[in-house]
């Protein structure tokens, strides 16, 4: 059984930092690609930041780049998030997820197969 559980999320002020842990269990890190899909009240989801685990490739939205940084330990299983200078626009709460590679493009959230429970960031003074 496949089991993702997200980690690191809370209240930071704005140009604070915030890192997101995503610990798996029962993944085959060698077919599958972790992403960070984040819900913001009244918003659609959207995934911000996605890793392909067979060969660390990364990709971001436009609007983290820069700012957001993902990453795996894959001796611990698990994926990062490292959040920089986060806006009051990042208030969200952010889904880890898993992709088995080949089953469609990292931004379709439709296709994710594995998902945790999430974790809350709050951007607030």
């Amino acid at each position: 059984e496949v089991q993702l559980v997200e980690s690191g999320g809370g209240l930071v002020q704005p140009g604070g930092s915030l890192r997101l842990s995503c610990a798996s269990s029962g993944l085959n890190f060698d077919d599958y690609g972790i992403g960070w899909i984040r819900r913001a009240p009244k918003k659609d989801p959207e995934a911000v930041s996605y890793i392909r685990l067979s060969d660390d490739h990364t990709w971001y939205i436009d609007a983290v780049k820069g700012r957001f940084t993902i990453f795996s330990d894959n001796a611990k299983n698990t994926v990062y998030l490292q959040m920089n200078s986060l806006k009051p626009e990042d208030l969200a709460t952010y889904y880890c997820a898993a992709l088995e590679e080949g089953q469609g493009t990292w931004d379709s959230i439709a296709r994710y197969k594995y998902w945790g429970r999430g974790t809350q960031v709050t951007v607030s003074s």
